[in-house]
């Protein structure tokens, strides 16, 4: 049984009894014997008349807190409906207008959250736009770069190839002159000798001219 029920129920059924007791303490001497069957079936329906108001009082209390609980627990469109005109109907008018607050303002909030959600994404798609932009545009510069640097190579490879053409073609000229130097030297040591030879010859002409004169002359 519940608490309040107890609470409400007690007082009424302990008034009851000691009523009754009161009653059959003062008229002991004048009451018949029928008359204690009536008193012990008051007492009885004493017992339950209280039991029932307690439950009738309890009820609306325990169905305010069992919609309270739900409340909390995050069910915003629960309500309370007393038919009573009392302060239990009020705060139940006072219970439903909280929870009807609660529930227009959680929808306001997701109201705003939806419309947050919509500008964030409409934000990130912008900005995935412009990313997706950045990287087309890197892109293309990476692959200019790599004609830049395939052409580079190229060249290089030209001039590379050229280098060692040039190196070779003075490869050859080098050859040429050294085998020329001895050519050269012999054909200076020739005309040398020829000079020698020829001088000789000159020198020796008037020599050969003078000595018959020189006989003639003794």
């Amino acid at each position: 049984m519940n608490k309040i029920t107890l609470k409400i129920a007690f007082p009424i059924i302990l008034t009851g009894i000691f009523s009754i007791i009161i009653f059959i303490a003062l008229n002991y001497g004048k009451l018949e014997d029928e008359v204690y069957f009536v008193f012990i079936f008051l007492s009885i329906y004493v017992f339950l008349f209280g039991f029932a108001i307690g439950q009738n009082f309890s009820y609306p209390v325990k169905k305010l807190l069992k919609r309270a609980t739900e409340l909390s627990q995050g069910d915003l469109k629960t309500r309370v409906y007393l038919e009573t005109k009392d302060e239990l109907g009020e705060l139940s008018k006072v219970f439903n207008k909280i929870a009807q607050d609660l529930e227009e303002s959680k929808s306001a909030n997701m109201i705003a959250e939806e419309a947050t959600d919509i500008k964030v994404k409409a934000r990130t798609q912008a900005l995935e736009e412009t990313i997706s932009a950045l990287e087309q545009k890197v892109r293309n510069r990476t692959v200019e770069l790599d004609k830049v640097i395939k052409e580079i190579e190229k060249t290089r490879d030209e001039l590379n190839t050229k280098n060692q053409e040039i190196d070779k073609l003075k490869n050859e000229v080098n050859n040429i002159k050294t085998s020329k130097k001895p050519t050269v030297k012999k054909n200076k040591s020739e005309a040398i000798v020829e000079e020698n030879i020829s001088e000789d010859s000159v020198n020796s002409k008037p020599d050969s001219d003078t000595r018959p004169i020189d006989e003639n002359q003794e």
